[in-house]
């Protein structure tokens, strides 16, 4: 095998790597400082609570999932209804002029599969950012107590990826690319210098949307392996999105007006992103029609029939964040600077929901089948 030393805009410093793999990895810096502790008391219990949880609800991917069930994608698309191929695309067919204008049940059918693959995709490809960003949280939380959980995190997430990735490639093929929309969010995370950012990027915001993201599709899909598959996911999530609330309440405690203002401004930021991120443009490049093409007839349908196009997403991405944002005090520092951004847009209607801390618990699919496992073996 030859290797090659990796171009210095990709990351010289990083080392080598073979010729062959060079098209299939990309090569972030990290600008943060590793942090050792000599300070081993576990002196934040709710940590000590949740790592423990952690402990006790680890999942095996080969034993605790039924790999040997058949899946054929079309009617697993079929069986969702509109929550595979939505009415907004059948509206978009009947506007004058429209590149889809000719489809047949058919065509919509293969739109649902591919919607469908994108979708696990980008779980699989936002699952292995996990996976990398917990791993940072390991090397840079000064909390012991938050080093432990963060390394049961990176197992979760190690498992996720495998189980969509499996997913995909046995079950339904041909994954997509990262979206660039994610990939640039997860990037940023990973480069960035401040430890909190990591926390903040993926335990509060890329948690918060996947556990959505997870929650709306294991209502609306009936395959059975893929929906025994999102539960055990979301059981892992729920505790993660957790850990995050936990963490950093008590830093933001502590910081300046002037450094809760650029976290602030980061959770507006990324509000617009993950708007963008919904509109799947590399499903129509697959099917054969430009997403420049088509964007305009969407945009013209949803409005016809009195929606947003990412209205869908974002009630069940903000139901989630907008509570978590609240209980780590950021919608109301900097006389509510948030708060008066989110408000604009009509997001405080979530303010009031429940925010993760409080109801992961509910989540654990894991322990709840395993205590039913538990009662049947005793009868």
């Amino acid at each position: 095998m030859t290797t090659t030393p990796v171009a210095p805009e990709l990351g010289g410093g990083a080392g080598l790597v073979s010729a062959t793999m060079r098209s299939n990895i990309k090569l972030v810096e990290d600008q943060a400082t590793r942090v050792f502790t000599w300070d081993y008391e576990r002196d934040r219990t709710q940590l000590v609570t949740l790592y423990n949880k952690a402990m006790g609800s680890q999942w095996n991917s080969v034993t605790d999932l039924d790999w040997s069930t058949d899946v054929d994608p079309e009617r697993l698309v079929q069986e969702m209804g509109d929550n595979a191929i939505p009415p907004l695309y059948r509206k978009v067919a009947t506007l004058p002029g429209s590149p889809i204008a000719s489809w047949t049940e058919t065509e919509f059918t293969r739109l649902g599969v591919e919607l469908m693959k994108a979708r696990l995709s980008q779980f699989m490809h936002g699952e292995q950012g996990a996976m990398i960003t917990a791993a940072k949280i390991v090397e840079t939380v000064p909390w012991v107590d938050a080093k432990y959980y963060a390394a049961t995190q990176t197992m979760d997430e190690a498992r996720h990826t495998e189980v969509f990735a499996k997913y995909l490639d046995s079950k339904l093929g041909d994954a997509y690319p990262m979206s660039p929309f994610l990939e640039e969010q997860i990037t940023s995370l990973i480069e960035d210098s401040r430890w909190d950012i990591a926390y903040l990027g993926m335990q509060i915001v890329i948690e918060s949307l996947a556990l959505a993201a997870f929650g709306e599709l294991h209502r609306t899909v009936t395959e059975p392996l893929l929906k025994k598959l999102l539960r055990y996911v979301m059981s892992d999530e729920a505790r993660h999105v957790a850990f995050g609330i936990l963490s950093l309440g008590e830093l933001y405690g502590e910081l300046s007006s002037a450094e809760l203002k650029e976290r602030q401004e980061y959770l507006a930021e990324n509000t617009l992103r993950n708007r963008a991120r919904s509109t799947t443009p590399e499903v129509w490049d697959r099917l054969g029609i430009p997403a420049e093409q088509i964007l305009p007839y969407i945009v013209e349908a949803a409005q016809a029939m009195g929606g947003s196009v990412f209205a869908a997403f974002q009630r069940a991405f903000f139901a989630k964040l907008v509570p978590n944002v609240s209980k780590l005090g950021l919608l109301d520092a900097n006389d509510g600077w948030l708060r008066q951004q989110w408000g604009r847009v009509g997001l405080l209607e979530f303010e009031s929901a429940a925010d993760t801390a409080e109801d992961y618990e509910r989540y654990d699919s894991v322990a709840a089948d395993r205590a039913a496992a538990a009662a049947g073996e005793a009868r």
